[in-house]
């Protein structure tokens, strides 16, 4: 079963694989939380997740990573009022999407993948990026979004760190998608956004 994010119980703690090579094909599920835990994207109304001109804008920058690295492909991801969950698969060298030894399942029922752009094809040769350097770029480009939009150049918006799972298999994954959209509706589960809700 997988563990619930719990911020505080990773925020400094490493839990990454001793040895393990985050540039290698597989499924990555990460967590991602706003600086100082502040509620800057918007809301949960309704059980339902609302964003504010700075949570379209980190989602924007997510759905924009694979023009900007092709051998990544977008899964399941939420934005939530302090944080964001999402999947990153990094492509295999015949750009397929595995985990461990063997294929993705695309299950019933599955949501569709949330990028509305398709990954163009790589060129042959170029770079394979680490997930380190993804989640960077991702933070960087919504950062600097929405400190254009806030008038604030420099200000932090993200946490330093990031917590990361790496994606055992397709048990794990459907338990990792479940877990990201139910997220929102068990905002008010958790006694730090209790006073929070709407």
């Amino acid at each position: 079963m997988t563990m619930p994010f719990d911020p505080d119980k990773h925020r400094r703690r490493s839990i990454r694989l001793r040895g393990f090579d985050y540039a290698s094909p597989g499924g990555y599920f990460v967590t991602i939380c706003a600086w100082r835990k502040a509620c800057l994207f918007g809301d949960i109304v309704d059980h339902a997740v609302r964003l504010n001109e700075f949570g379209l804008a980190v989602a924007q920058a997510w759905r924009d990573l694979p023009n900007h690295y092709p051998h990544i492909t977008l899964d399941e991801f939420v934005v939530m009022p302090d944080h964001v969950h999402g999947i990153v698969f990094l492509l295999d060298e015949d750009d397929s999407i595995v985990i461990g030894a063997g294929p993705v399942v695309v299950g019933a029922g599955r949501r569709p993948a949330p990028t509305t752009t398709t990954t163009p094809p790589a060129p042959t040769g170029s770079a394979r990026h680490p997930l380190s350097e993804i989640v960077r770029a991702f933070k960087s480009f919504s950062a600097r979004r929405i400190n254009t939009l806030r008038g604030t150049a420099g200000v932090p918006v993200w946490q330093r760190n990031y917590w990361e799972h790496v994606v055992r298999d397709n048990a794990d994954l459907a338990r990792i998608r479940a877990y990201i959209r139910r997220n929102p509706t068990q905002w008010t589960d958790d006694e730090r956004h209790a006073a929070q809700s709407h």
